[in-house]
């Protein structure tokens, strides 16, 4: 059927330019924060450094305005042309079959200057889409919802923008905004690029005021006692960087279902997301349970999607909810699945007893390596070190032990329905419900480890979020008999069914 679209044409807002030159934006604040940590003080490195800095604005300047004199866009009734490039001109066409969705998103800057970015995925490996970066927010709806009314081939009445409310932020959900360890990662990284812009400019941090000031100050305490301090101001300023990261990321949540079968996620205080999955192409929803957000009863939703770009844009854009209580994680779920029990663990079937001990031989030999590495540091830096690592052993043997435990109990599996459900992991418990339907391929994988022991891991493939999802450490039988009775006759080219003396029959891996 031929589209009813009208050919639309446009081109990128004159506002770009100022964009562009706050590229160079970040790196210069850096730059300036570290000449303030500095005193001032500047020789010919800094000189250089600011040099370089300016003659990146020129450059990135440049770029902006060829790119806003040479990128246009058409849409017509048969495909979406874009071209772009001054001396290697470039040419894109893409037909309305294959458009997978269309994101809109606007970084702080975009946004105070009425920009956004486009972004029309077209379901191809490698980041495959086209982007139109320095549209009007006018703009850029308008073209949106012409692609997707042109999408639908005439069906304009199928994309709408007021839907099916389906989950909202709630002010409540903050308390779980510090329950993650992206701050502390957050708080190093920081960290790490101070350091490395003074040592650019040939600035030894240990030398600064601020540095010697903090050494006289806890120079004469006991070293454990220097690091409990260290380590709790760590955990602080990582937790106020993840509760920012939540507001920033969170703020203006909204999940919706548009008409049409389209799952439409909107959040972002500063930068604006919002992203579009089909339902016909989700194959599933994966609920993960971090330690510190599990112990305080929350959860997070990701929907097991195709049309979202590569493996780390689909890791970026997959979210279904920001961490909420797992009830209402588990509500929405119900919601996007139509059933909010797949989710419940209760009732999977438990993994062998060899399973658990393969973990805790794992947890015993980390807890030897851990402390074997402290006492080894023993030989060249003191006493103190040999005595920090058998006290270490002793403490982090238990303690792994329980976690190894717990990771036993959690694995499961099942099928339910239309749908393969298994959980999996104790410092991140996920659980993972699969569309039987969107099975494409199984994966038997067997360690020596687990031939001796008698287990396999067996992984269910998919055109769909991380490509494999995993069945860990179920005996042989279990895995093969699963295998089967999720997708027939899809591993049986690859199985050897043979008679034993026990009623039944059992399944054996082999050769045909």
């Amino acid at each position: 059927m031929t589209s009813t679209a009208t050919p639309h044409r446009g081109r990128l807002s004159g506002r770009l330019i100022v964009v562009s030159l706050g590229v160079p934006a970040a790196p210069l604040a850096l730059f300036l924060l570290s000449l303030l940590v500095a005193g001032g003080e500047t020789n010919l490195q800094v000189l250089i450094t600011l040099g370089s800095l300016f003659l990146t604005c020129l450059v990135v300047g440049g770029f902006g305005l060829a790119r806003l004199l040479t990128t246009r866009y058409h849409l017509t009734g048969e495909r979406l042309e874009l071209s772009s490039g001054l001396l290697f001109r470039s040419r894109h066409a893409v037909p309305p079959a294959r458009v997978r969705s269309v994101d809109v998103t606007a970084n702080p800057l975009q946004r105070l200057l009425g920009l956004t970015t486009l972004r029309i995925d077209t379901g191809g490996q490698g980041g495959g889409g086209l982007k139109l970066d320095g549209l009007t927010a006018a703009d850029a709806a308008e073209l949106r919802r012409r692609i997707l009314q042109w999408r639908e081939t005439g069906h304009a009445l199928n994309v709408t923008e007021d839907a099916g409310l389906i989950c909202e932020l709630d002010r409540a959900w903050l308390r779980y905004a510090p329950l993650t360890v992206w701050g502390v990662g957050g708080v190093l990284a920081a960290a790490g690029s101070v350091y490395r812009t003074l040592h650019e400019m040939k600035i030894d941090p240990l030398e600064l005021g601020a540095v010697q000031d903090l050494v006289r100050r806890f120079g004469s305490v006991p070293l454990w006692y220097g690091l409990l301090l260290a380590t709790l101001a760590l955990i602080a300023l990582g937790a106020a960087c993840s509760t920012l990261t939540f507001i920033e990321n969170w703020s203006g949540y909204e999940l919706r279902r548009a008409e049409g079968g389209v799952l439409r996620v909107r959040r972002g205080l500063l930068a604006t997301r919002s992203v579009s999955m089909e339902e016909s192409r989700l194959r599933g929803v994966e609920l993960v349970e971090p330690i510190p957000l599990r112990w305080a009863g929350g959860a997070k939703l990701n929907a097991v999607t195709s049309g979202l770009g590569d493996r780390d844009e689909n890791r970026n854009r997959r979210a279904l909810t920001p961490p909420v209580p797992r009830a209402e994680a588990l509500r929405v779920a119900g919601q996007v699945l139509t059933e909010e029990w797949l989710l419940n663990r209760a009732g999977l079937t438990p993994h062998p007893r060899a399973a658990l001990r393969r973990r805790i031989n794992r947890a015993l030999i980390a807890a030897v390596l851990v402390a074997a590495a402290l006492a080894g540091l023993g030989l060249w830096l003191g006493q103190a070190f040999v005595t920090a690592g058998w006290i270490t052993g002793v403490l982090l043997a238990p303690i792994l032990t329980v976690f190894a435990c717990d990771a036993h109990r959690t694995l499961g599996h099942g099928l339910r329905g239309h749908h393969l459900a298994m959980a999996y992991g104790t410092f991140a418990r996920r659980t993972v419900v699969l569309r039987r339907d969107g099975i494409i391929g199984w994966m038997v994988t067997r360690s020596p480890f687990q031939r001796r022991t008698g287990l396999l891991t067996l992984g269910a493939t998919t055109a769909a979020g991380d490509g494999v999802y995993k069945v860990r450490d179920v005996s042989v039988d279990q895995g093969l008999e699963l295998a089967e009775a999720a997708v027939p006759r899809l591993l049986a080219p690859f199985v050897e069914s043979v008679a034993s003396n026990s009623p039944g029959r059992r399944m054996r891996a082999g050769a045909r």
